[in-house]
This record gives C-alpha cells, structure tokens and sequence, in this order.
C-alpha cells in the first residue's frame, strides 16, 4: 500500500470560500478519479503557530494506482483550477506502509 501526504500553505489573499471550495474539490477526486482505498482531506486545527493549512492524506493499493490518479486529468484540473490560484507553498511524500 502507498499512501500519499500533501501539507498545503494557502496564501493570504485565499478567503474562507475559496478555501472551503478547494477542499472540497479535492474530497471529490475519491469519486472522480478514484484508484484509492481511503482519502482525508482537512484543514489544520490551529493548535499551533506556524503549521500548514491543510492536508490531504490517500492511501492506494499500490504505486501503480497513485500513478494513474497523480496522471489523471480530472486530478490535474483540480490542481490547476483550485489548488495552484491559491498556493503559497506545498510538501508531499509517498511512502510503502
């Protein structure tokens, strides 16, 4: 199993709405693009100075399906339309569990 972290920064200028519907846009990718055994995604819960924003957490049953999804082109149009307008930074890892 593969699972995959991404810890998004928002910029300063990302309001509370686009936030939430960044988020929710990359809830949907479970349903649009699907290939994964489990997805969260949420915003950080503010308990300490200087965290990220928000991650998404997905677990695939192998690399081959985070390959599929990571290529996908209804996954790269959320990143495109969604993610990158608001991004200030981004961090990522996959590992075996």
């Amino acid at each position: 199993m593969i699972r995959h972290v991404v810890v998004f920064t928002w910029s300063a200028d990302a309001d509370a709405e686009r936030r939430a519907t960044t988020l929710e846009a990359l809830r949907g990718l479970r349903r649009e693009v699907g290939g994964m055994s489990s997805l969260v995604v949420a915003d950080d819960a503010g308990l300490v100075d200087g965290n990220a924003s928000s991650v998404l957490v997905a677990d695939f049953p192998d690399a081959e399906a985070f390959y599929r999804y990571a290529q996908d082109p209804v996954h790269l149009a959320v990143i495109a339309e969604h993610v990158r307008p608001i991004l200030a930074a981004r961090s990522a890892v996959q590992y075996r569990m």
